[in-house]
């Protein structure tokens, strides 16, 4: 499985020992940036990790930003992408299970290393439901051909 992270500066630390842990999971990450806790803009990352998915270059994307939320409302912009910030491993199990989510957003200021590596874990290793669910994420999708 390949995943796409990117972080702004304030979730550049999360993000390297996200990378570091999903390599020892055995995971293909492509690291999309940032590369240092230096002042950037979080769009620029959120649009590239976005891109990977639309490319089908990826399975999923990881997007770390201080709260979650900036990047969470960034990739939702963007074609075929469902986006969740996620705090803990309920949201993680639904938001895959419901939603069919392919970028999980978390917030650095409120998850640390261990927390996300539950997160994680949980978010690529529920399968979608489909169902009734199915329904409502083809809503999802009819409403971004609007």
């Amino acid at each position: 499985m390949r995943i796409s992270i990117g972080s702004d500066h304030g979730g550049f630390n999360l993000k390297q020992d996200v990378i570091n842990y999903l390599i020892s999971k055995g995971y293909d990450v492509v690291d999309k940036g940032c590369d240092s806790v230096e002042s950037v803009h979080y769009p620029i990352y959120a649009n590239l990790v976005c891109e990977d998915l639309q490319k089908g270059n990826c399975d999923y994307g990881i997007l770390i930003c201080t709260t979650g939320f900036g990047m969470c409302m960034c990739a939702n912009k963007h074609k075929g992408i469902r986006s969740a910030t996620v705090r803990c491993t309920d949201e993680a199990f639904l938001t895959r299970s419901h939603n069919d989510a392919n970028v999980l957003c978390l917030g650095a200021k409120y998850t640390n290393i261990e927390e996300a590596k539950e997160i994680i874990d949980t978010f690529l290793n529920t399968p979608f439901a489909g169902g009734r669910h199915q329904i409502r994420v083809g809503m999802i999708k009819k409403t971004e051909d609007k």
